[in-house]
C-alpha cells in the first residue's frame, strides 16, 4: 500500500538536503540508548531514518553489537521497514500525509513485534515545504493520536513534553 504521494515524496527529498532537518534523533538518542540497553535487545528497527542520525549517535554514545535497520522513502536504497527488538519512530508520525497514516500506523504495527518507542510532535515545526506549508503536516493533540495508537498497540508509557510527547507502545501479541 501506498505510504506518501509522489509530490510530498519530493518535497521531502529536497528538505532533507537541508543539514538541520532530521535531527530529532540527535536529541533523544541518550534515551533510546538506555531503553535499548534495559531491555536488553539485541536490534533496533528506525522507521522514517532520515540520514540514520539515530545509527550515528547511538554509536557515538558507545552502543556497540547490535543490528540496526533503517527505513524511509526519501532513501529507497535502505529498503523496506523490517521488524526490531525496538522500533524506533522519532518525529516522523507529524510529518505524514494524513491520507497515508493509517497504512504508515498498521506499517508500524507489523514491524513490532515486541517494543515501539516514538515521538510525535503536535504543533507546528519550525521548518516548512517548499510548497509553503508547515513540515508538520499533521498538527493533532495527544488523545487523537493516543487513540490510534491504542488500536494498534498497548501503550506501556506516556510522556508529554513541550512539544508533544513520547509514547512506548508494546505489540498486542506478547499480551
Amino acid at each position: 500500500m501506498k505510504k506518501i504521494s509522489n509530490k510530498y515524496l519530493a518535497l521531502q527529498k529536497e528538505l532533507h538536503q537541508n543539514p538541520y532537518y532530521g535531527v530529532a534523533s540527535i536529541g533523544i538518542a541518550p534515551e533510546v540508548k538506555d531503553f535499548f540497553e534495559a531491555g536488553k535487545f539485541k536490534s533496533i528497527s528506525d522507521y522514517g531514518a532520515g540520514k540514520k542520525n539515530l545509527l550515528y549517535t547511538l554509536t557515538e554514545l558507545g552502543l556497540k553489537d547490535f543490528d540496526y535497520y533503517a527505513y524511509d522513502p526519501v532513501f529507497p536504497e535502505y529498503g523496506p521497514p523490517k521488524t526490531g527488538d525496538l522500533v524506533c519512530c522519532i518525529d516522523v508520525l507529524e510529518h505524514i500525509e494524513e491520507e497515508f497514516l493509517e497504512t504508515v500506523l498498521d506499517d508500524l504495527k507489523k514491524i513490532t513485534i515486541k517494543i515501539g518507542f516514538f515521538t510525535i510532535a503536535t504543533g507546528p515545526a519550525k521548518k516548512v515545504l517548499a510548497d509553503g506549508r508547515n513540515a508538520h503536516l499533521i498538527q493533532r493533540p495527544t488523545n487523537w493520536w493516543l487513540e490510534k495508537m491504542c488500536k494498534r498497540f498497548e501503550v506501556e508509557h506516556l510522556q508529554k513534553n513541550p512539544d508533544g510527547f513520547l509514547i512506548i507502545v508494546k505489540s498486542k501479541s506478547l499480551i
